[in-house]
């Protein structure tokens, strides 16, 4: 192979290999928290950017173990899997009562990719840094919306309550939480984990699993840097802005497939397109 070839093979490589990195992006270590469920393995990422109190919240309470052996003990088909310490006996210096932050001031530069406009609750949805996300342009807000693997603090009447409780979204988008409660992220990885933990029984209205030996078990929870390299899920998220993406949205807005009769009105529930996830193998 003469050099001139095998530098326009490199050039290519090369291109090729930045193309694909600017369609998916690597979540950061810091911002990912592991679940070990009875039923799976769970990757939850971050999102400091709107709670930062009730993320670093979160993080105090997995590096001190708070979580290790708790359960899943108010699981609700079709909306919510709360777990947390339903005795509220076991010790934690990470307990105060947290500020709500159910939304954020839109900053003077935000990432922010508008997708629908109006959506059926808010102004606007779209993509914030990689989460489905809501603003309002008047009032000046964005915020994290109650898609399918969303995480957010559980909380009392009070606005102002969480403490240390936490649920993950298991049914459809339960919107009308947006702007009610303190989301610190999503389910990037082992949605299929969740979904397998016992429900309540479908009479009982508090959705709390009576008989502690049929809640899921959290065996432990642990912050990424606290697990070796070798068993760190190699996880990337696609780029909001990518092409994939773009194409996605644009094909759903006309239902350009043959299968489809009626096309309907080309608006998109943002939760139906959450940015995809995959492993690196």
């Amino acid at each position: 192979m003469t050099t001139q070839l095998a530098g326009f093979f490199l050039l290519l490589l090369t291109t090729f290999c930045t193309n694909a990195q600017q369609e998916w992006r690597i979540p950061a270590s810091e911002n990912l928290i592991y679940l070990e469920l009875e039923t799976g393995t769970v990757v939850i990422e971050l999102a400091p950017f709107i709670a930062p109190k009730h993320v670093a919240r979160f993080k105090n309470l997995v590096a001190e173990g708070f979580y290790d052996s708790l359960d899943f003990y108010r699981v609700i088909d079709g909306f919510v899997a709360q777990a947390g310490d339903v005795s509220e006996k076991k010790p934690s210096k990470n307990k105060a009562p947290l500020n709500a932050e159910f939304s954020r001031p839109t900053p003077s530069i935000s990432d922010f990719m508008l997708v629908q406009s109006p959506d059926f609750i808010a102004p606007q949805t779209g993509y914030l840094n990689g989460f489905a996300a809501g603003r309002d342009p008047n009032a000046k807000q964005e915020w994290l919306l109650h898609c399918p693997g969303a995480v957010a603090f559980a909380r009392d009447v009070d606005a102002n309550s969480a403490s240390t409780e936490f649920y993950i979204v298991i049914g459809q988008a339960t919107r009308h939480l947006d702007r009610n409660m303190s989301t610190i992220g999503r389910v990037i990885y082992g949605m299929p984990a969740v979904q397998a933990l016992n429900r309540a029984n479908m009479n009982n209205a508090s959705g709390v699993i009576e008989n502690p030996t049929k809640r899921g078990k959290i065996l432990w929870a642990k912050l990424a840097k606290d697990i070796s390299q070798q068993n760190q899920l190699k996880i990337q998220i696609q780029e909001q802005n990518s092409a994939q993406v773009t194409q996605r949205l644009a094909s759903a807005r006309k239902l350009d497939n043959e299968f489809f009769h009626f096309k309907g009105n080309g608006n998109l529930d943002v939760c139906y397109y959450q940015l995809k996830t995959r492993l690196d193998k």
